[in-house]
């Protein structure tokens, strides 16, 4: 679910920042940079995990900022294919359930992937899966485990500068996972227990 990856960059300490110790200034300033971003093909970035190599800093020119060439490894989000996961459901729609974790919202669970004997209840907008007569929801908020079987990547770039294709580009999420809900184990947690 989380992976190291190594990643070089450069970066630019501001005057403000320095009474602060080099090595905090530059691990601020990469947090800033990175966390909580997509790097496409990567994952979702959530901290820095320690820093490799840090060049000698030298000052720009005009702006007083100094600037460090760095080397570096980020904890990243990306669940291989095949892994299980628990979440939480955020919603319900006919075409699938939206799951969230604490951190990451974007994996949904298509009805296709869902047992055999699902049906969507339009009244309480949610699935349920019947079995033997027995009608078993998978309501809001429940914990529910699901297996990986696809990763998608948007490039947010807008075909062109006209503001509806740049708010386009915004509403597509960058990363998303999709999970199935097929196996034995898998679906709502207080099933299994």
């Amino acid at each position: 679910m989380f992976i190291l990856t190594k990643i070089a960059d450069l970066v630019q300490i501001a005057p403000a920042q320095f009474e602060k110790h080099s090595r905090v200034a530059i691990e601020n300033n990469i947090n800033a940079k990175y966390a909580n971003r997509v790097i496409q093909k990567i994952g979702l970035c959530i901290c820095m995990y320690d820093l490799l190599w840090a060049s000698e800093g030298l000052i720009g020119h005009g702006t007083g900022l100094v600037n460090v060439n760095v080397e570096f490894r980020l904890i990243v989000f990306r669940p291989f294919k095949g892994e299980t996961l628990l979440g939480k459901i955020s919603s319900a729609t006919p075409d699938g359930l939206n799951i969230r974790t604490d951190f990451f919202e974007e994996i949904f669970v298509s009805y296709k992937e869902l047992p055999e004997g699902c049906e969507f209840d339009h009244n309480e907008q949610s699935w349920v899966w019947v079995v033997d007569d027995q009608r078993m929801y998978y309501d809001k908020n429940e914990m529910v485990r699901l297996q990986v079987v696809d990763e998608e990547w948007h490039d947010q770039v807008p075909d062109s500068t006209s503001e509806e294709a740049v708010e386009k580009a915004k509403k597509i999420s960058p990363y998303s996972v999709r999970g199935t809900m097929m196996k034995e184990g898998l679906g709502c947690c207080l099933w299994w227990e």
